[in-house]
């Protein structure tokens, strides 16, 4: 995924996060994924924010007939890792130790999240010594 892509907004994202969870579909499909949330949508606003995603290249559209489906163009991952690599580049200078020291010392992690952490590490610093 490119570092240059504008950012989503919280609205967009929403929507993003509707189509990893529910997969393709149409802005009527999206929709529904919607029903329960307030304030509700409006489908226009639905169709709007897909289109911008599109736009930005976070989302592709395919044409079947006379509807349109909606996919990810990147999963939550890819856009996990540019927008940490953008947070990177503009607060910390490049340099990642302060985002990672923040995250460990802000505690949100369990036990098996920190025994993934610990053999992540160890796998990267053999990687490293290979």
């Amino acid at each position: 995924m490119s570092r240059h892509r504008r950012p989503v907004s919280d609205s967009e994202l929403e929507v993003l996060k509707a189509l990893w969870s529910g997969g393709p579909g149409t802005a009527r499909d999206v929709e529904r994924l919607f029903e329960r949330r307030e304030p509700r949508w409006a489908y226009n606003t639905i169709l709007t924010l897909l289109s911008r995603l599109r736009d930005k290249g976070y989302v592709r559209v395919d044409r079947r007939g006379a509807a349109h489906v909606f996919r990810a163009a990147v999963t939550r991952e890819e856009l996990l890792t540019s927008g940490l690599s953008r947070m990177v580049d503009r607060i910390c200078d490049g340099t990642a130790s302060p985002l990672v020291h923040a995250l460990l010392r802000g505690g949100r992690f369990s036990a098996g999240d920190l025994a993934d952490l610990r053999r992540l590490l160890d796998t990267l610093d053999k990687d490293r010594r290979s």
